[in-house]
């Protein structure tokens, strides 16, 4: 039977709208089509694929699990997420670990975490949460009612309650709102979905302190910052602060499906047999590839090398626009980059992603106005370079046809 791009439409839900291309291969920072044409992949599975493709880390690691044991209900633990689980306690302020299959499955454990540790040791009155505007925490009816972006929550009948937004980067806006009711605040310290934008380093301690005021919750969303890809493990260890739980996913299995929420003893400890639960969350195949892609990523080398990588970034998309004058900033950190359009081309975001393709080379937006790059963190310079240059076509080509 042939697979074609037609066959979506005859057989899946209408709610994506894939590229007419469909990859079947992929190596490293390049990506193949059924016509073998080939792509440099700046996208990375949007932040997923932090290792590129079919690394021989986590090949070895999941045909070695494969032979070894594929699944096992929570009623018994495994060894893969055991071992996950003392990587990430050893290296972040985290001291406990609950496993789930994405983001929004860890932002899920995370809110209902915070509301049962408010619940049992502030009592029923602390029950608010506060997020702010923009914000992305996935796609549950939880977690989309908590982001800050109505277009995806609203149409689905009445939304979960007691959940406020107030703005990003203002410290005010959420003071005015925060009470001793306000039982957590959910945050991503970069957002993400949102346009690339970063919390200050002010306006994150701020937020900390305030939450410490009213004795709420902070969470930090690092499901799209976190594992590698700003330079750090994850993006807290750059803001001076530390949060209460943390969410990460996406980079966290390099392209394997896996999420989790990370926290510390006292407040996981309300987390009680049979509160929450998943029954692939630290699946052994998933927790194997996740050992083999830290052990990869968590290294001095590859850390100080997402570092150099945005700047090689950065001078690339700053040669391009002293050409072609299309960016206002480029914002970000790491490999985590959103370019953000100038006022002539603002909502032409999405011409840009599909001149790229057509140019062969993937990149990403953030809502109408911002190309966003997250590749693998490990893309050698050349596959940087190379795809730089069919980016600048793309770009040629969308200021051409807007001229």
């Amino acid at each position: 039977m042939p697979v074609t791009r037609a066959l979506f439409d005859e057989v899946m839900v209408p709610n994506y709208n894939p590229a007419a291309i469909i990859p079947v291969r992929g190596e490293g920072s390049r990506v193949w089509d059924q016509d073998n044409r080939e792509y440099i992949d700046f996208a990375g599975g949007i932040a997923v694929s932090c290792l590129g493709h079919c690394h021989p880390a986590m090949v070895n690691a999941l045909t070695e699990q494969a032979n070894k044991l594929w699944h096992l209900s929570n009623v018994l633990t495994n060894e893969p997420a055991l071992r996950l689980a003392k990587k990430l306690t050893d290296a972040t302020f985290a001291e406990r670990v609950y496993f789930a299959n994405s983001g929004a499955e860890a932002n899920e454990a995370a809110l209902k975490l915070a509301r049962r540790y408010a619940l049992e040791v502030h009592g029923e009155e602390k029950q608010e949460i506060i997020a702010f505007h923009k914000g992305f925490h996935g796609r549950t009816f939880f977690t989309v009612t908590v982001g800050g972006q109505a277009a995806y929550s609203d149409g689905f009948g009445p939304k979960p309650g007691g959940v406020q937004h107030v703005e990003f980067n203002n410290l005010e806006s959420l003071a005015a709102v925060m009470s001793d009711k306000t039982c957590a605040v959910m945050i991503e310290p970069l957002q993400g979905e949102g346009g690339v934008v970063p919390g200050t380093k002010e306006f994150l301690k701020g937020v900390r302190e305030l939450c410490d005021k009213h004795n709420a919750v902070l969470i930090f969303d690092e499901v799209q910052s976190g594992f590698g890809r700003t330079g750090t493990l994850y993006a807290y260890e750059q803001t001076g602060i530390t949060p209460d739980i943390l969410t990460t996913a996406k980079a966290l299995g390099g392209g394997f499906p896996i999420g989790a929420m990370l926290t510390t003893a006292e407040i996981a400890a309300h987390l009680k047999p049979g509160t929450h639960g998943s029954t692939y969350g630290g699946n052994p195949l998933a927790c194997a590839v996740s050992e083999a892609v830290m052990d990869v990523v968590n290294t001095k080398e590859v850390l100080a090398g997402v570092k150099d990588r945005e700047q090689w970034f950065r001078d690339a998309l700053q040669k391009i626009n002293d050409k072609y004058d299309v960016f206002e900033e480029v914002r970000g950190q790491g490999l985590l980059l959103g370019a953000a359009l100038n006022e002539k081309y603002k909502g032409k975001a999405r011409e840009f992603l599909v001149a790229g393709a057509e140019a062969g080379v993937m990149v990403l937006v953030a809502g109408m106005d911002v190309i966003r790059f997250t590749p693998s963190l490990v893309i050698p310079e050349t596959d940087i370079a190379q795809g730089m240059a069919r980016f600048e076509e793309a770009v040629a080509k969308v200021v051409a046809a807007n001229s």
